[in-house]
């Protein structure tokens, strides 16, 4: 089943979806900059676009181009800014 996810009236939208592998994401993320909380652990993939991502307990942000990935522990928040709309791929573990 494909489940349909909005957040931040319609800036952020996502199709989540289950496979073999466990629970995955596939969005887009409209220009602006963002705070989100995880449930559990999170691989984030860039698909096309950059994030600027502030990860918990960091003090610098830093740039995640298309093509490259970052990892958010469970019950932690992190923060993004996109300049562009940006596609991304969230695997959950």
């Amino acid at each position: 089943m494909i489940t349909e996810n909005t957040y931040f009236d319609g800036s952020v939208k996502s199709l989540g979806y289950e496979n073999q592998d466990g629970k995955s994401t596939v969005g887009v993320i409209a220009p602006g900059e963002y705070e989100f909380g995880t449930a559990q652990q999170e691989m984030m993939h860039v698909i096309e676009g950059t994030l600027t991502v502030l990860l918990p307990e960091a003090k610098q942000w830093e740039t995640y181009a298309s093509g490259t990935k970052f990892t958010i522990a469970a019950n932690a928040s992190f923060k993004v800014k996109a300049n562009e709309p940006t596609a991304y791929l969230c695997q959950y573990r």
